[in-house]
């Protein structure tokens, strides 16, 4: 079959995925109609990332043995049944459970079949196709903005769940039945793939393998300080507008709209760079990026002009990561488990969500960029002991590992 079909597919299922990250216009609606606490409204938006990356792995397990097509299906008949459910909700509790629990849990379940198929299709093109499927993630809230709208104006938020949920679980079945997964040995025609040194030539770890590697723990803790640092600009960006920049809440609202963008541009692009560049070359680059234009928002006094500038670029890395760590995950581990390996990997992200906000909260705002900026500049640090990858000595589960530098040095 055309592997640009499994493309589509993806993508579909990324853009209702990648819905939930248009939360915040449900908070409003939701206090004004039940009366609930701001504060306890928003920690549904948490509580749906952290059970959405939760079940990545649980999911991603699943996927490997059974292929992708049934738990993306599956995934989305539960993201689309706990939004429905939402519909109904009359406590905050109701709201978690329902939104949170059920909806995340389908979430979580759909996300990484499409990213585990298309590194599979892709080998010569893992950056960028990476980037295209995460891509549709992060556009999801701005594709879906406009009809949520325009849904809680005309019916009122509560049945703005319902018929979002039936929208979500329609196209996520619909997508998911192009996930098909390529025949062993697959490769693309035209390609040849690059001579490595025989020791260097198995990299089908498994979790516990994967587990076993200090690469595995370096990786992580750099997605963790990167995506909470991006999380906690994505999350405040109207806040930073209005409090620290002395903006007008509808021109603080802009940036939301422009964060979302690069961050959606950011994951294609840096995919792409990475192809060329390396995965681990590009990772610094981002870090470095992201890390300046934390420490500018910390230390220098921003107008419209220059604060819109500094969130895109945290934004625009942000998506970056959320782009080259699965491609990281495949070419480091293999594709044979990308779908278990990833999903551990992505539990960093889930942490994230939860840290990240507290950094922005816990503090000053400038306090918390000068954080953010450091963990960073830490993060940069790290990519220098993973820029050789791990290797299995041989095929099977006792297999030994290898450190790295006891093999012949390879070009990104």
């Amino acid at each position: 079959m055309n592997r640009w079909v499994v493309v589509m597919g993806a993508v579909l299922i990324q853009l209702c995925l990648g819905a939930v990250y248009a939360w915040s216009l449900f908070n409003q609606p939701l206090v004004d109609k039940f009366g609930w606490d701001k504060a306890d409204v928003v920690v549904t938006f948490s509580i749906t990332i952290f059970v959405f990356s939760l079940f990545t792995i649980i999911a991603g397990k699943i996927q490997d043995r059974i292929g992708p097509r049934w738990v993306a299906t599956l995934g989305g008949i539960i993201m689309g049944t706990g939004i429905m459910l939402a519909s109904t909700a009359t406590t905050i509790t109701q709201l978690y459970l329902y939104y949170g629990v059920i909806g995340g849990a389908g979430i979580g379940a759909a996300y990484v079949c499409p990213l585990a198929t298309c590194l599979k299709w892709f080998p010569d093109k893992r950056g960028l196709i990476s980037g295209l499927a995460v891509a549709g993630f992060g556009a999801g809230a701005l594709v879906f903005k406009p009809l949520i709208l325009k849904l809680i104006a005309s019916v009122g938020v509560s049945e703005t769940f319902l018929y979002l949920g039936v929208i979500y679980l329609v196209a996520v079945v619909i997508g998911a039945q192009f996930l098909v997964v390529p025949p062993a040995g697959y490769v693309p025609r035209g390609w040849t793939p690059p001579v490595v040194h025989q020791s260097n030539a198995h990299r089908d770890f498994s979790p516990g393998q994967m587990l076993a590697t200090r690469h595995f723990y370096v990786l992580w803790v750099m997605y963790l300080f990167g995506a909470a640092a991006g999380l906690m600009v994505i999350g405040l960006a109207k806040d930073i507008g209005i409090n620290l920049v002395g903006l007008s809440a509808a021109a603080a609202a802009n940036a939301v709209v422009v964060v979302a963008i690069f961050n959606a541009l950011g994951r294609i692009v840096w995919g792409t760079l990475s192809d060329k560049l390396g995965r681990i070359n590009s990772l610094l680059f981002m870090y470095l990026l992201a890390g300046a234009a934390m420490f500018l928002m910390s230390s220098t006094t921003m107008d419209y002009a220059s604060f819109l500038a500094l969130c895109s670029a945290v934004g625009f890395c942000f998506g970056g990561f959320l782009a080259i760590f699965p491609t990281v995950t495949a070419d480091y581990y293999g594709t044979r488990h990308v779908g278990t390996n990833y999903g551990i990997v992505f539990m960093a992200y889930g942490i994230a969500a939860i840290v990240g906000p507290k950094i922005g909260t816990s503090g000053s705002m400038t306090q918390a960029f000068l954080i953010a900026a450091c963990l960073c500049a830490i993060a940069a640090g790290l990519s220098f002991l993973v820029r050789k990858p791990p290797v299995l000595a041989a095929a099977g589960e006792g297999a030994l590992f290898i450190p790295a530098d006891a093999l012949p040095q390879e070009s990104e």
